[in-house]
């Protein structure tokens, strides 16, 4: 107990530094536009705005053309039935209200502005929040107690032209119908034939109610009972809503409803489903348990007496926690994105099944944010995680689509699969940049090799370049173990189908790897019997010779161990491109300023001038994979002369044989980091820079710098990273991180198939 006490404690004020640290808070306000010169303030602000003002009277639509409305959500609520506080006003409501802010942006990238209202008067409330119209694209309901949130509810649907949500009800029911649809698939019921006993009848458990009846349920199958006692026919001061769920029955309990229930369904107070109750319920019995912080009954409380049933909570230290956020921030992107009216039931229920459909697909990349966890769908995995990054692109779109199949959608999508492709460029910032180089690797299918086929993140990657048709896999690895993970993954690829696997204790083609790799090292020291060991115990070298041999188009490896541990294995069998006289490693940054690369990150210590110079060429001629125009920047502490010692004079070198060798090129140095950013200071300290803009490629004097700048630019500004990308091998090799995610990795596969398919060309 003293644990527990002391483990509160430490979040209490974990939460409180949180939200203290400056700024106080967890919003602000920031300009989406430029605001540094006199012609944006015309611009932005007067006579400029002017003409804006004007279109919007012209046509009414153009406000979600010409004004952040048409993403712009209100929070609203009077803080009387905040989620386990209970009435603590609009002022303390005030933390949770701007967390559900947060949560808008970093799912769907929804705007917000939390709005806490000093107003008990359902009808004054009403009045308050429909004025606000014209600021908001949509209004979500929060924490307002019932029965006014059902009355606030109903009138602003009926006065107001936007979408209007009441979190509390319909948020819950959709997440719960969605865990009920599944948890009925895991225990082989039909949801037409269950019975359902509920407790707590409120905005949220009557809302629950209505959804699971649209689902399919049959009303004469569920019994409610609220704080006090079973809602029965006959039974006085019910309001309407919980009339419509009174029953011609005599059973006035919790304990006597329960008897036999396939479901229960708990929105009440912790602690009032005891475990005897659970013991007298149908068979695999279903319990949402969804009180909070302290559920009806505890999950192992409710296993000890029954180990057949299926349980989930509302809370995050247990599976199955049914979260809101799986539900409203989508439901709004996809509500806003086509002019919706109003959130209808078609959505809902749209929304509702595409839930329901993504937990039942192989899981996500997942791992970063549950410790390296890849649930698949049954018992404990009946709806997806709040951060799979697939809910976006799966809900929003369904949504959008039931809206304007009800007619409701006042800017219907002309393209759903690029409405998609777009949401998932928010999710996977690299898609955009990516998109020209996934498209040439569809083109001709190349073979790409993956050393580590065994890596849960391989794997995953894996069913994604399946998916995409990006290349055809071949996995390094042992049988047993690479399908134990993908059935538990929960993936759909099968070997020898869509990819192949090269049993690493066990291929036919051993001795020939292990004496050609010999015949490859026999005059670096490397004997017989430890060509054998190595190729027994390095899949890295079994990679590289099925590429050397033409058994595999292009590799990727370096998902375990250290980069350049790898990197001499592969120079143990690959040669340097001709011309080349060496090797250097490139990696991108994508994050809101755009996209940026870093030389060389990974490979040369400390390079001299000529091999920063072939570095940089290299790196030039592969932005243009991604449809990039190189503009280089060679960085130093020195700018355009004004150091003179040996670092100042190799960039300033490289800089004159990069010229003599591609006069082209847009670039110059030595320059400092803000001199190769800021294109005004530039010009400003040397007139003739031959750099136009803002650098997209920047040369470090060193391995140090480079490393250390591109990390601290990706941590720091929550980049996407593309790379390392290997250059200077005559085959298409490329050593990852173990720092890599899913992501990475299929994106790595795309950008080494295209290199496949270019030297393929040139031969």
């Amino acid at each position: 107990m003293t644990d527990q006490h002391d483990s509160c404690d430490d979040l209490k004020q974990a939460a409180l530094d949180y939200h203290r640290l400056s700024p106080p808070g967890k919003i602000k306000i920031s300009a989406t536009k430029a605001m540094v010169t006199q012609r944006d303030l015309a611009l932005a602000y007067s006579p400029g705005v002017a003409y804006a003002c004007e279109a919007i009277v012209a046509d009414p639509n153009e406000v979600s053309t010409l004004t952040a409305r048409g993403n712009l959500v209100a929070v609203v609520t009077n803080g009387t039935a905040v989620l386990g506080l209970g009435d603590i006003g609009p002022l303390a409501s005030k933390p949770v209200m701007e967390g559900k802010g947060v949560l808008f942006k970093k799912f769907a990238d929804v705007d917000v502005f939390d709005i806490e209202i000093n107003e008990r008067d359902p009808d004054k409330l009403v009045d308050i929040i429909a004025s606000l119209e014209p600021t908001f694209g949509g209004i979500n309901l929060e924490d307002i107690k019932a029965p006014e949130c059902f009355i606030v509810e109903r009138k602003l649907r009926e006065r107001m032209n936007i979408p209007v949500f009441h979190d509390d009800q319909h948020g819950t029911s959709i997440i719960v119908g969605a865990a009920i649809l599944n948890a009925l698939e895991v225990a082989g019921k039909k949801i037409e034939d269950v019975k359902l006993a509920t407790s707590g009848a409120g905005a949220a458990g009557i809302a629950c109610l209505d959804m699971l009846v649209a689902l399919g349920m049959k009303p004469e199958n569920i019994l409610a009972v609220d704080r006090d006692g079973v809602l029965y026919t006959g039974r006085e001061h019910l309001d309407p809503d919980k009339q419509r769920y009174a029953r011609d029955t005599d059973k006035r309990c919790l304990a006597e409803i329960i008897e036999g229930a396939d479901v229960f369904l708990g929105l009440s107070a912790g602690g009032i489903l005891k475990p005897e109750m659970v013991a007298t319920m149908a068979q695999r019995p279903i319990i949402l348990a969804l009180a909070n912080p302290n559920p009806e009954i505890l999950p192992e409380h409710a296993k000890a007496v029954r180990p057949d049933c299926i349980i989930a909570t509302g809370r995050s230290d247990y599976p199955n926690q049914v979260n809101n956020a799986l539900c409203f921030p989508y439901i709004f992107r996809g509500a806003l994105d086509v002019g919706a009216t109003e959130i209808n039931e078609a959505m809902k229920l749209a929304c509702v099944r595409a839930i329901a459909k993504l937990a039942r697909m192989e899981a996500g990349d997942l791992g970063s944010a549950y410790a390296g966890e890849s649930p698949t769908f049954g018992d404990e995995y009946l709806i997806p995680r709040p951060f799979d990054p697939r809910l976006l692109t799966m809900l929003a779109p369904a949504v959008a689509e039931a809206a304007m199949e009800s007619g409701i959608a006042l800017r219907p999508l002309a393209d759903v699969d690029a409405y998609r492709e777009k949401l998932g460029q928010f999710i996977h910032r690299s898609s955009l940049m990516m998109k020209p180089v996934y498209e040439r690797a569809r083109s001709i299918e190349k073979r790409v090799v993956y050393a580590e086929g065994e890596e849960y993140k391989v794997l995953r990657a894996v069913q994604t370049v399946i998916d995409e048709c990006l290349a055809y896999p071949i996995l390094i690895g042992r049988p047993d173990v690479i399908e134990t993970r993908i059935e538990k993954l929960g993936l759909r690829m099968r070997a020898g189908v869509d990819f192949e696997l090269t049993n690493i204790n066990d291929d036919p083609r051993f001795d020939d790897y292990w004496r050609q790799y010999h015949a490859l090292t026999e005059r670096r020291g490397v004997t017989p019997d430890a060509a054998k060991n190595l190729l027994r115990s390095r899949p890295t070298l079994i990679a590289a010779l099925m590429v050397e041999r033409g058994e595999a188009d292009a590799m990727i490896c370096g998902l375990v161990g250290r980069y350049h541990k790898k990197l001499g294995y592969l120079r143990s069998i690959f040669d340097f491109q001709p011309g080349v006289q060496g090797t250097a490693a490139m990696t991108g940054v994508i994050n809101d300023q755009g996209v940026m690369f870093f030389v060389d990150t990974h490979v040369q210590q400390d390079p001299s001038a000529e091999q920063i110079a072939e570095a940089t060429l290299m790196a030039s001629y592969r932005l243009k994979l991604f449809g990039i125009e190189p503009k280089v920047a060679l960085l130093s502490h020195s700018n355009f002369g004004s150091h003179q010692d040996a670092s100042a004079l190799k960039m300033r070198r490289a800089y004159e044989i990069i010229r003599a060798r591609a006069p082209k090129l847009e670039v110059d140095g030595e320059m400092m980091a803000d001199t190769a950013w800021d294109e005004e200071l530039r010009q400003r300290i040397f007139p003739g820079t031959t750099l136009s803009g803002r650098a997209n490629l920047l040369v470090m004097p060193n391995l140090d710098a480079a490393n250390i700048g591109y990390n601290l630019v990706r941590v720091m500004t929550g980049g996407v990273a593309i790379g390392p990308i290997l250059m200077g091998l005559d085959q298409p090799a490329h050593i990852l991180t173990p720092a890599s995610t899913t992501r990475r990795v299929v994106n790595m596969t795309a950008i080494a198939a295209v290199d496949a398919q270019i030297r393929a060309d040139m031969r």
